[in-house]
């Protein structure tokens, strides 16, 4: 498959399923009760699979802690660039928030970092990147939350966090990647079986932003160019910059060298908006950051990411 094949494949995953969700919104009584189930089908039957098959046909070698350490340092130069930038915007308190939390949290799992390293990578590359962000839960659930929790005075969903985090079915392609770990480091190779590893993957994509597209919104831009400006040069100068950087000064494997410089060019998460839901702070702006920061990585980055493959894998 040629690389320009490969890129029009992860847009349509990407476009068709929101473009087609937003369209059939208006016929659903209860589309978040509608979307919920899609997302548990994904997370509960599809994601598992995936994670498990391609962690557990890795080779496994204490390198690969470099990988969550990493991912960590990439959504902390992300929160130090918008901890900067915030000044020069005059913002709110529930504005400046919602701001930082986009400048942290980048979309490194299966709906845009894991699929890129999926598609320039293989299974190979699917499997790192799932371990790369082993650091989102502890961030995320750990920091993040109790975090804004504080500033806000409101309450984290869930009394018992660790409990939550361990008993929780959206938790298991945790499980499954821990599993797989678990069977190789006890000498278990993978079968060679066929595991139609693509069209789940497609499948999982297109899930999710169908879900996007459903819950979705119009939403004003106006107003908010240098929050989108800012936000732009965060995750598509500052961040790749200070990730490749740093890592002409270390030795690093090739591969994991990859993973790293695909993962620092990713645009706003997805769980921006979701934490801004969930603490209800600004979700105009975080829905905003999110759209557009989405729409450049697609039109400007994504094409130059395939046209420069063979330095960013070597």
């Amino acid at each position: 498959m040629s690389i320009i094949t490969k890129c029009i494949i992860f847009q349509l995953c990407i476009l068709l399923p929101f473009f087609i969700g937003f369209a059939v919104q208006g016929r659903f009584r209860d589309p978040r009760k509608f979307t919920n189930s899609i997302l548990r089908l994904n997370i509960i039957g599809l994601e598992p699979v995936i994670v498990f098959w391609c962690v557990w046909g890795l080779n496994i070698s204490p390198d690969l802690l470099l990988l969550p350490v990493a991912g960590l340092g990439l959504v902390l130069v992300g929160l130090a660039a918008g901890a900067l930038t915030l000044p020069l915007l005059h913002l709110n308190k529930k504005k400046r928030y919602t701001y930082l939390i986009s400048a942290t949290l980048a979309n490194h799992g299966f709906t845009m970092g894991g699929f890129l390293c999926y598609l320039f990578m293989g299974e190979q590359g699917l499997g790192l990147s799932v371990i790369m962000v082993l650091y989102f839960i502890p961030y995320v659930f750990g920091l993040i939350f109790p975090l804004i929790k504080t500033l806000t005075g409101r309450r984290t969903p869930g009394e018992h966090l660790l409990k939550d985090i361990i008993f929780d079915l959206r938790n298991l392609p945790l499980l499954a990647m821990l599993l797989a770990l678990a069977l190789k480091s006890m000498g278990y190779e993978r079968p060679d079986l066929a595991i139609p590893v693509d069209p789940l993957l497609i499948c999982s994509i297109s899930l999710y932003y169908l879900t996007l597209g459903i819950n979705f919104t119009r939403i004003d831009l106006k107003g908010l160019l240098s929050q989108h400006s800012y936000m732009a040069c965060i995750k598509f100068l500052v961040v790749p910059l200070t990730a490749y950087i740093l890592l002409q000064l270390f030795q690093v494997a090739p591969v994991l060298q990859a993973v790293i410089l695909i993962q620092a060019c990713m645009p706003v998460a997805i769980y921006s908006v979701v934490t801004s839901v969930l603490f209800e702070l600004d979700t105009r702006l975080a829905s905003s950051l999110l759209v557009c920061n989405t729409l450049i990585f697609l039109v400007l980055i994504l094409p130059a990411m395939f046209l420069l493959r063979g330095w960013l894998v070597g």
